[in-house]
């Protein structure tokens, strides 16, 4: 087991530096500069001076050099447009935001996504089994700023149950994060379906219901552990997702979050955050994956056989 976590977290540091370096060079050559669209102009001499200051007036190679330095130490840098503002604080300031709405449509997306999974798979193609799958494939083929729209119609103008926007208290959270969580809980729903439906067909489940075990006993007892599995695997990269795609229901709601700075910084290419926010989501993802690993050895033991125990 050991072995099997040192190996993951190799893959994660590679991971990560791998993405960061790549992502280096490709907002280098970008074109435009940080200091292109300043409220006032700056000078021949003024230029020169912020380029120094951010050693942008060294080779590609030097300046990768000064920040891979910083970011070994777990600085990333000063923002070239937020004046006396570090890359660190930013992230700090506004992640919370981010991790509060992800979490919230995770858990939303779970709660409904296994619910309606498991019910269509009990009542496989019955009448509640079609209509909660084509709800979910509706779900699917939608994005999630469409939710948000029909959402701010019905609930904000229509019933006036939820505020339009800010960030101030539990009530601006719910509207986001359901309309971020839909698209994950119609995923999460056939997965859910799915992997009943497999685990429904062996031998031990018809074992349980020859024993006269009620039906919820044997469903979360038995079938909901290896049924959990399709879904625990889309868990990982489902909730870096529901982190990085925040960004357009952030716009929408006009949440203070890192998605919003992640596109502020792109436009007035203010390379350090661009550079910070994509080191935070990339290491979210590979985290979040090699939490899914983790979790595969503790639930299927067969995966234990494969990594060497």
């Amino acid at each position: 087991m050991l072995v099997m976590v040192l190996k993951r977290l190799g893959g994660v540091i590679l991971t990560v530096w791998m993405v960061a370096t790549l992502s280096f060079f490709l907002i280098r050559l970008a074109p435009g500069n940080p200091f292109a669209n300043e409220l006032h102009s700056l000078s021949p001499e003024e230029d020169a001076a912020r380029r120094r200051e951010y050693h942008l007036d060294e080779s590609y190679s030097v300046q990768y050099g000064y920040w891979l330095w910083d970011l070994c130490r777990g600085d990333l840098g000063d923002s070239m447009k937020y004046r006396g503002k570090t890359v660190n604080a930013l992230i700090a300031q506004t992640f919370p935001t981010s991790l509060a709405l992800g979490s919230m449509a995770m858990l939303m997306a779970l709660v409904v996504g296994m619910t309606t999974g498991v019910l269509a798979a009990l009542r496989q193609n019955s009448p509640t089994d079609y209509a909660l799958m084509a709800v979910a494939v509706f779900g699917i083929s939608l994005p999630s700023f469409v939710f948000a729209m029909l959402g701010i119609v019905l609930f904000v103008f229509g019933a006036r149950l939820f505020p339009l926007a800010g960030w101030e208290s539990y009530r601006h959270v719910i509207l986001p994060a359901m309309a971020l969580s839909l698209p994950f809980a119609a995923k999460i729903s056939r997965l859910t379906r799915v992997g009943m439906l497999e685990v429904l067909g062996e031998d031990f489940i018809r074992t349980a219901y020859a024993k006269g075990l009620a039906e919820r006993h044997v469903v979360i007892k038995h079938a909901l552990r290896g049924a959990m599995l399709p879904v625990i695997s889309y868990l990982g990269p489902a909730f870096a997702l529901i982190l990085t795609g925040s960004l357009v229901i952030e716009k929408i709601f006009f949440l203070p979050g890192l998605g919003t700075i992640f596109v502020q910084a792109a436009t007035n290419r203010d390379y350090n955050v661009v550079l910070g926010t994509v080191v935070v989501f990339s290491t979210l993802l590979c985290f979040f994956n090699f939490l899914v690993d983790l979790s595969y050895s503790l639930l299927d033991p067969r995966v234990k056989g494969s990594t060497g125990e």
